[in-house]
């Protein structure tokens, strides 16, 4: 009985032993990082994946363009993972309130129905205005030489909202305002000769013209606008966040260094820069 009492009493001193050791133990480290080391966040750009020179897909089919390079530069600072998602320009609005992008940046006007609706807004970025593009054999040279004709606009732009507002005479003076879904089809219905002139983004025009042969700009003063970034209701500090580190590209000079990759972009019109 006594040899049994001396086991267990020893078999009891050994489990202490052992737990005092393994409690001790340091911790050998792991080839696997944590949950919150491997997690970023992940910024989602909102563009329009047809719009040179600020948002376009390359002949890599790759997304480039002036927007899409600072935002990508923006989410590098911030330490964050960028990704870039095509919207319908006429339903923007709509896809950035249903989570599928984190902003709408994409030479996208500032409205005041928007700020009216709660979204957040960004300082502007960029002065805009509309202009006209012709054939340069057409013998337009006014937007007064266009009564009568066919003029296509992008659905869901300031071009369209001008037409539809301010610029509703101008508008009523046209034969018929032909509506499609990106400028690509706008220049394509032009090339066609099923329109006569596209109401466009002057840098949009001046970057299609500069690529192609046959093309002019009918230079009026059709409607100031500026470019903003706009984020969803409450995002008020995520647009901190990006007009923080847009601060830190302009100041390292990295923002006039991707504007000059960029020279259908009137660098004077650039509002950071100024």
């Amino acid at each position: 009985m006594k040899m049994k009492k001396l086991l267990a009493a020893v078999m009891a001193l050994l489990m202490v032993v052992t737990c005092f050791a393994a409690c001790g133990k340091k911790a050998e480290p792991t080839d696997t990082p944590s949950q919150s080391e491997t997690t970023k966040k992940k910024f989602i750009m909102g563009v329009d994946s047809e719009y040179p020179p600020f948002s376009y897909l390359d002949d890599k089919g790759e997304y480039t363009g002036f927007d899409i390079e600072v935002c990508k530069a923006a989410c590098e600072y911030l330490g964050w993972d960028f990704e870039v998602f095509a919207v319908n320009w006429d339903n923007k609005l709509i896809q950035l309130d249903s989570n599928e992008c984190d902003c709408v940046w994409s030479g996208m006007t500032i409205l005041p129905s928007m700020t009216e609706k709660g979204y957040i807004i960004s300082k502007p970025y960029f002065d805009n205005k509309q202009v006209l593009l012709v054939k340069e054999d057409s013998g337009f040279n006014s937007s007064k030489d266009l009564a009568d004709k066919d003029v296509a606009v992008q659905l869901g732009t300031s071009g369209e909202s001008l037409l539809n507002g301010d610029l509703k005479s101008l508008a009523d003076s046209f034969k018929k305002v032909v509506t499609c879904d990106s400028f690509l089809k706008c220049f394509t219905e032009l090339e066609g000769n099923a329109v006569d002139a596209v109401f466009v983004d002057e840098p949009v025009a001046v970057a299609y013209v500069n690529e192609h042969k046959g093309f002019k700009i009918i230079d009026e003063n059709l409607g100031k606008e500026q470019y903003g970034i706009a984020f969803r209701s409450g995002d008020q500090e995520l647009c901190n966040q990006i007009e923080g580190a847009v601060a830190h590209l302009v100041e390292s000079g990295k923002y006039a260094e991707i504007a000059e990759k960029y020279p259908d972009i009137n660098k004077d019109n650039l509002t950071f820069l100024k």
